[in-house]
């Protein structure tokens, strides 16, 4: 596939499972952190228990930086909670989820939770990752001043002329 992307970040995601006290599900899932790397585990590699809850290593995916998306980089950098957005697709085989995507764009981030039946959480962003993104800003940043579009005039015809007709 086709990137325009002009800088990756590899990253590893952790999963948690919890135990649901619900009569429609046996299991609840939710992302709980990120970090940069790659192990050598397989994805849903269980990594640890405690009482009801198993953290898993769900695999390894890429943040895609572009230089047009600078604009909402920087505004979740200084949003004084810098976050990622983890997006998993349910399976229909063995494993519970397909990691799909890791973003730091909220506006991406928003989007694809239109796409249905697909797990989005927000996480914190590590501060590793928020330096690297910090830099990608910093380096492809342009201030585009806010130009309001101006209409040609009126295109239709005032209400007199349309009566004369």
């Amino acid at each position: 596939m086709r990137t325009t992307a002009l800088a990756r970040i590899s990253v590893g995601v952790t999963v948690e499972r919890r135990k649901a006290r619900s009569a429609w599900a046996d299991f609840l899932w939710r992302p709980v952190s990120v970090f940069t790397g790659s192990p050598s585990a397989a994805p849903w590699t269980p990594l640890g228990m405690e009482a009801e809850t198993t953290l898993f290593y769900a695999g390894q995916a890429a943040i895609e930086l572009h230089r047009t998306e600078t604009s909402s980089y920087r505004d979740n950098l200084v949003s004084g909670a810098p976050a990622l957005w983890i997006v998993l697709r349910p399976t229909a085989s063995e494993l519970p989820y397909e990691l799909v995507a890791v973003t730091a764009d909220p506006a991406e981030g928003e989007g694809f939770t239109d796409a249905g039946n697909s797990l989005v959480e927000q996480v914190p962003m590590p501060p590793d990752i928020a330096e690297m993104v910090g830099h990608f800003v910093a380096q492809h940043h342009i201030d585009r001043p806010f130009v309001k579009r101006r209409r040609d005039g009126p295109t239709l015809p005032d209400r007199k002329e349309r009566n004369e007709q």
